[in-house]
């Protein structure tokens, strides 16, 4: 792999903080929005769907709008990122990879997650390309920015329907981390293994991808479960 690609939430950094001040927004116990976000993700749905559980009718981002204002909006640091962020991505470039954070974030996501000088070639944010994953757009940007051929560069990330399968269908690898409610939840099932070329625990894992062939290419079984000539969506996601 040339480039390697990687996601935002619960690929580089933790979902935890997200959640809890939406909570606190909401006045409500920060493991009742937990409960119903491992709810929606079980369910195959939209994690923000929690939100809209607990407030019908209540517009979302004029909600992330309204919190802004009252200064209670993103905030980002270095203890939201996953311990293994910082190593992985210095031991990719370290390597001779291109590291790329591509993934959905509003712009001032991308502002705070550029303030920490990640080790990475580029970040930037769906907001900022004007278009969110799934949108085959977005992975169109990512081919552009990616300075490698599709079949050359590694997308990695935990979300099934958001990461994995338009990765797959733009032509790029891919990799699925388990990590976060979707990693974990969909982990193994079997559009899952039958889409990726890697699974992956840790993001230091992929310094020993970046280097290897994916198993449809090799026939060693030993790193990837290769790539089925058709998807097979989970249902609802």
């Amino acid at each position: 792999m040339e480039t390697i690609v990687l996601g935002i939430g619960e690929t580089l950094v933790r979902d935890d903080r997200h959640w809890a001040s939406w909570a606190n927004w909401l006045g409500v116990p920060a493991h009742t929005l937990s409960a119903l976000v491992g709810a929606a993700v079980a369910q195959g749905r939209d994690a923000t769907d929690a939100l809209r559980v607990l407030r019908p009718d209540m517009d979302v981002d004029e909600a992330y709008l309204a919190r802004a204002a009252a200064g209670r909006g993103e905030h980002l640091d270095e203890s939201d990122l996953y311990p293994d962020v910082r190593p992985a991505l210095a031991e990719l470039r370290a390597a001779g990879a291109r590291v790329v954070v591509a993934g959905n974030g509003t712009v001032r996501a991308g502002e705070l997650l550029r303030a920490l000088d990640l080790p990475a070639d580029l970040v930037v944010t769906s907001d900022e390309w004007g278009v969110r994953k799934p949108d085959p757009a977005f992975f169109a940007r990512v081919v552009e920015v990616a300075e490698a051929e599709p079949s050359a560069t590694l997308y990695v990330g935990d979300h099934p329907a958001e990461d994995l399968f338009p990765a797959a269908a733009a032509g790029l690898r891919t990799a699925h981390l388990r990590r976060g409610a979707y990693g974990h939840w969909w982990a193994e099932h079997p559009d899952v293994v039958g889409a990726a070329d890697f699974r992956v625990n840790a993001l230091t894992e992929l310094v020993g991808a970046h280097s290897a062939r994916p198993a449809s290419e090799d026939g060693s079984g030993a790193v990837g479960s290769g790539r089925p000539a058709r998807v097979s969506y989970l249902r609802g996601l």
